[in-house]
Formats: C-alpha cells, sequence, structure tokens
C-alpha cells in the first residue's frame, strides 16, 4: 500500500494545510484499510498537486508539479512490480493514473487498463471545464491529452482495445463540451451503469478482464458510485452503482493473477464528518480484495 495525497481540484499553493483528496490516505488507514487489505503499509509519498494558476500550454491548474508528480508515481510502481510486489496506490485524485500506468509499462511491458469511473476524463487542454489534472487522465492514457503530460509519460500507454472504461455516466456533458469520445480512440468497452445493470456486473466484470490482457492495471474513483450511497466525493454521481454493485463488478478484476496493481482516488474526508464513506470504502476494499 502507498498513500498518494494529492488533489487537483484548484489546487493547494506550497504551505497550505492539506485539504480534500489530500486527506484520503490518512483517513482510509484511520478506518482501518491496512489491516483488512492485508498488505505492508510503505506511508505516504512526498508529492503534491500545487499551483492556483492555470498553465497556458497544458490548459491545467499545477502543470509543472503534476509533472513531479507523475515522474515519482512512475518510479515507485516500477520499482514495486520489478520487486514481485502489487501496489494499491490510494490516492489522491485520478492525476495518479498516468504515473502509474507508465510505471506498470516500464515494469512489464505492454498493460491494459480496467478503469471504473462516473466520467471518461478524455477531455483536453481546450475542453476541460475545470482545468484539473483529474480531468485529463484516460486522455493522457490515449496520447490526446496536453502534450507536455502525453511526452512526459510515452503516451499512448494502452493499447486502445485494452482499455475498459466501466460506470462512467457523463457522455451527454462531456459531448456537449466537445471532449472526445471512446469511439474516436478505438475504445471498445464503454459501459454507463444502467448498461452494466443490464449485462450484469459479474458478467461485466468478467468481460472486462477478457478485454484487459495478460497484465493489467485497475482504477477505481469512487465517484462511480451512487451519492446516495457514498457522498464524499468533489463530483456526486445521482446514477452510480451501489457498494454492492461496485463489489459484484470489480471482484472478477481484483481477483485475477493478472492484475498488476490497482489505485483507488476521489474520496474526500472534508465531507464525510462522521467517517461513514471512509468505513463503507474500507469494506468494499476489503471484500474486493479478499481479506475482508
Amino acid at each position: 500500500m502507498v498513500g498518494v495525497p494529492i488533489d487537483s481540484v484548484g489546487a493547494a499553493c506550497a504551505g497550505d494545510a492539506p485539504v480534500g483528496c489530500e486527506l484520503m490516505p490518512a483517513a482510509l488507514r484511520a478506518a482501518g484499510l491496512v489491516k483488512v487489505i492485508g498488505a505492508p503499509d510503505t506511508g505516504d509519498m512526498d508529492i503534491r498537486i500545487v499551483g492556483k494558476d492555470v498553465d497556458a500550454a497544458t490548459g491545467m491548474f499545477g502543470w509543472p508539479s503534476v509533472a513531479e508528480v507523475t515522474t515519482a508515481i512512475r518510479s515507485r510502481v516500477a520499482t514495486l512490480l520489478r520487486d514481485g510486489k502489487v501496489p494499491v496506490l490510494v490516492g489522491g485524485c485520478c492525476a495518479l493514473v498516468p504515473g502509474a500506468l507508465a510505471g506498470a509499462r516500464d515494469a512489464v511491458g505492454p498493460i491494459g487498463l480496467a478503469y471504473v469511473d462516473g466520467h471518461l476524463d478524455l477531455y483536453d487542454a481546450s475542453t476541460s471545464p475545470t482545468q484539473e489534472a483529474a480531468d485529463m487522465p484516460i486522455a493522457v492514457v490515449a496520447d490526446l491529452g496536453p502534450a507536455a503530460w502525453c511526452e512526459h509519460v510515452g503516451a499512448p500507454l494502452v493499447e486502445p482495445h485494452r482499455v475498459a472504461l466501466l460506470g462512467c455516466a457523463d457522455r451527454a456533458e462531456a459531448a456537449s463540451l466537445h471532449s472526445a469520445m471512446p469511439e474516436d480512440l478505438g475504445i471498445p468497452v464503454e459501459l454507463s451503469p444502467p448498461v452494466l445493470r443490464s449485462v450484469g456486473m459479474s458478467c461485466a466484470g468478467h468481460s472486462a478482464l477478457d478485454r484487459v490482457g495478460e497484465k493489467f492495471w485497475m482504477h477505481l474513483d469512487v465517484d462511480v458510485l451512487d451519492h446516495q450511497e457514498f457522498p464524499a466525493t468533489d463530483y456526486p454521481n445521482a446514477t452510480g452503482l451501489s457498494l454492492d454493485e461496485a463489489a459484484e463488478l470489480l471482484r472478477p478484476l481484483t481477483h485475477s493473477p493478472r492484475l498488476a496493481g490497482l489505485s483507488v482516488g476521489c474520496y474526500n474526508p472534508d465531507m464525510d464528518s462522521d467517517g461513514d464513506c471512509a468505513r463503507a470504502l474500507v469494506g468494499l476494499l476489503g471484500e474486493v480484495l479478499g481479506q475482508a
């Protein structure tokens, strides 16, 4: 387990107290995550996304620090995989994904991606409505995001036919903002919550496993969950998955010996004063990682 305390929502200034998703690793430790996943805890990486100004070239907040964060995550993931470990990155926000995938590719070669998220995350500098790095990870993976970030990780990171987008509920909004669509990039699997329910969660998870190939990374953004069950995220989802549905979807992926590593992000402890969401997320992760 590796804590990745980053948050690109507005980005902090250097010296500010930790806020939002930066608090996620510590909150989940306090809720018992280390015990339920049964993994050694290596602590938090000494990284942070900072900067209130939007970089003109990349169109995002905090670009220099995003580059530094990406490099650090890439190195940590590659080292762990080369040592025979399965990294569990506890974010933080989705801006960690390009670095994680670059590190996995460095260590094990071609990699697939199961991306369980309430958003497509295919925005670039001209289409992002927020200028947050977390808007753009799949665009970077596909070599469509800001050029500097794509070049920094050597994109494309994953062949399009090995990407499965699961739980995305923002297709209409993304299209209205002129985002690229999965089919524009040759990504064959994009399943919204209603489609997942019609297919069956377990069946969808097994089908995604067939797509992602011999070695793959899995990322879980908690904004894929229904906000009635999990409100502690900056982008609440009115049509998201229940915790039980998420467990059923994730289990085939997390139980696969082909899983190279996984990451989880976008839980905001500042929105969870009673800790209910932390306990719910720890329960979900413990269940799907087989240690609960």
